[in-house]
């Protein structure tokens, strides 16, 4: 099997600059450029009038972000920014991988296609390999990055082994059927309880011939070993039959992903040479011995001091760290967030992270569920400098970590708001959707005056003080273990609750946080409107919701709409045809929201599977689909994309005579597919 990268790229970047997108005057891929070719540069050049909307195809919109303030940091701290961005960007093979096993095979012919094909670009096949293409490289991978199901080619494989004959590239049969069969590899994640959810996904978390019973018991086993500090099993292989024996691959320098893990280590090394103190130097040094072991009680031994690392302006997130890619919870997706420190926003939302015990005992929860101290709790609002694997190109836009229960509870936790990324899609939306499926005038009004900065406060609730609350009873394993597939479902619920819950609390107004109540108003209005409407336009017709954020939303809003429906707390009400929610009474919402949490924590702490499957199965996963037809007939003369993703800005060091950097020069000139291909040329470690 031959299968070869891109050769050429340079020769073809008109080309593609021309059928990708409508941007014009697109410079070439940037090469490292030294002191006398950037004298009298600027740096950041023309960012406030980029244009925000780099591409738009299939379902979704491409965006760019600025990195505000980046000329006032230090060289030094610069350099730390870029090298850090080089150790994310260098683990990119990897989620491609853990996507699904033929996905790198399958991107380095259509790198290779898009790069050289000499032929008709103009052809509707050709188009449509493009599109396939874009939603291919959006996804990292064949399956959709939300819905999860495979996304079938609008050409015929004919077509395509004429491409790839035609640029010499080879396809393994396995690859081939995975691309054009509809009996293959249907679903990246299957969480349906009916099937074996291993045997059903398509991901590379698990070997041929794994069962979700196999990997049950196995993990079972393990945890009745461990103790009060438990490490997250499973998180950092992939677990394979050998000789009839389950083995797990460990993800480290000599195991698997090795080539691109390397890489990641060297460019973590040339980041402790600048790091910013101490603490943070450590924390990058047990990083990396991490990374060269893929010990798990090194990673906790990291995490806790990346939690205590609050010092310096520039942070990060780097490794195997959210499992909502395996059905099962345990198996992390690789993913990478470079960022420095807002100061003025998060001087603003601190007192937040300050009051959180105040939060916490006054929460509506059981006070056995409560923790009685609440441990180092920090938050930030962050300018994002470069994103890669499951954070790229679609993008959280906050982020709490450890996610390990026991350091939380121990040793706090970071929570950050990537604010340059909230601001971005924030410039880039209308208002045709909130005009739409809004109830009334006085709802467009509230929204149009206080939903940004509701949107924030709740992302702030949700991050600092919801997933740092609650504690797990004694002798109760961790989540993964007693909740299994819906532990991250009812996880994101149970800190969504809480930022509903405080967001109408008037102890808000007396922090400074907001000037009036109205805040919580705009966002209790836009939470029902989204979980039981809007967010269905992100579902074909007749679908299930398997997407544990969509999953959390529509319970939290369909269970509260059905417990106060004798109080008509939230009203169905039809206009001339069209379905629209009434809230009705905001405080009986406001205390049905406490009622829900203090069950899910109740759940959570007691690890009561049962309770927790019946919540997200009965008011999580099924759509009226009535309803979901009428949103999709109303979204289509919108015409708004349901999804949005992000190119990163491009650094490049600048260096004087003897080699040394100098400076680091940021650009924002490459289209979506211009980066994607610059990141396969640059970035490809693995084979």
């Amino acid at each position: 099997m031959n299968k070869k990268h891109i050769f050429g790229l340079g020769i073809m970047m008109a080309a593609l600059a021309t059928s990708a997108c409508n941007q014009e005057n697109k410079t070439e891929t940037p090469q490292e450029l030294s002191v006398k070719d950037t004298l009298d540069l600027n740096i950041n050049p023309n960012q406030d009038d980029l244009e925000m909307v780099v591409d738009r195809f299939a379902d979704i919109q491409v965006l760019r972000y600025k990195i505000n303030d980046f000329d006032n940091l230090s060289v030094d701290q610069k350099k730390l920014v870029y090298f850090l961005a080089q150790a994310g960007l260098s683990g990119r093979d990897i989620i491609y991988d853990q996507n699904n096993e033929h996905n790198l095979e399958i991107r380095a012919a259509l790198d290779n296609i898009l790069a050289n094909y000499q032929g008709d670009r103009k052809h509707a096949d050709w188009l449509n390999l493009e599109l396939y293409a874009k939603r291919f490289y959006f996804a990292n991978g064949v399956h959709h990055h939300y819905g999860m199901q495979k996304m079938m080619p609008g050409f015929d494989q004919a077509y395509f082994n004429e491409l790839t004959q035609a640029v010499g590239t080879e396809l393994s049969p396995e690859a081939l059927e995975l691309m054009f069969s509809d009996k293959v590899g249907m679903k990246r994640k299957n969480k349906n309880p009916e099937v074996d959810m291993i045997v059903a996904s398509a991901n590379n978390f698990y070997g041929e011939g794994v069962t979700q019973e196999m990997v049950e018991a196995f993990y079972a086993k393990k945890s009745e070993e461990q103790d009060s500090t438990p490490v997250e099993l499973g998180l950092n292989s992939k677990l394979v039959l050998e000789n009839g024996e389950l083995v797990e691959k460990v993800y480290a320098a000599n195991g698997m992903y090795a080539e691109a893990i390397q890489q990641i280590i060297y460019w973590l090394e040339q980041a402790t040479t600048v790091a910013e103190n101490e603490d943070q130097k450590a924390a990058l040094e047990k990083l990396i011995e991490y990374y060269q072991t893929g010990d798990l009680e090194t990673w906790d031994e990291y995490n806790i001091l990346w939690a205590k690392s609050t010092a310096g302006d520039i942070d990060y997130i780097n490794g195997f760290i959210e499992v909502y890619g395996d059905a099962l919870g345990k198996r992390a997706s690789f993913e990478s967030i470079v960022q420095i420190t807002d100061f003025d926003a998060s001087e603003r939302m601190k007192v937040v992270a300050n009051n959180v015990q105040w939060f916490e005992d006054n929460s509506p929860i059981m006070n056995d569920h409560k923790k009685k101290n609440v441990k180092g709790v920090s938050y930030k609002v962050v300018q994002v400098a470069s994103e890669a694997g499951d954070a790229s190109p679609s993008t959280p836009i906050g982020v709490n970590l450890p996610n390990n229960n026991w350091i939380r509870e121990q040793h706090g936790s970071k929570s950050v708001s990537l604010g340059n990324l909230i601001a971005a899609y924030n410039e880039s939306k209308g208002s045709g959707l909130l005009e739409e499926f809004a109830n009334d005038a006085k709802e467009i009004e509230l929204a149009k005056a206080h939903a940004k900065l509701a949107g924030k406060m709740h992302t702030a609730l949700h991050e600092v003080v919801g997933h740092a609350s609650g504690q797990i009873n004694k002798g109760v394993g961790q989540p993964a273990e007693t909740l299994k597939n819906y532990a991250s479902t009812l996880e994101e619920a149970r800190a969504d609750l809480v930022g509903l819950y405080y967001i109408m609390d008037p102890k808000l107004m007396e922090l400074g946080l907001v000037e009036s109540l109205e805040v919580g108003v705009a966002e209790y209005d836009g939470y029902i409107r989204n979980g039981l409407m809007t967010q269905l336009m992100r579902l074909e017709l007749g679908d299930d919701i398997e997407e544990e954020h969509m999953q959390n939303r529509q319970l939290v809003a369909a269970w509260a709409m059905e417990k106060g429906a004798a109080d008509k707390v939230i009203e169905r009400v039809v206009k001339d045809g069209k379905t629209y929610f009434n809230i009705n009474d905001y405080d009986k919402l406001r205390e049905l929201f406490g009622e829900l949490l203090k069950e899910i924590q109740r759940i959570k702490s007691e690890g009561d599977y049962e309770a927790g499957k019946n919540l997200v199965e009965t008011y999580g996963v099924k759509v009226n689909q009535e309803l979901h037809k009428e949103v999709l007939e109303r979204v289509k003369v919108l015409d708004l994309p349901p999804y949005q993703g992000f190119v990163n800005p491009v650094l490049s060091p600048v260096k004087d005579a003897e080699g040394n950097i100098v400076n680091i020069k940021v650009e924002y000139n490459q289209n979506f597919l211009e980066q994607m291909l610059y990141y396969s040329e640059k970035y490809s470690f693995l084979k």
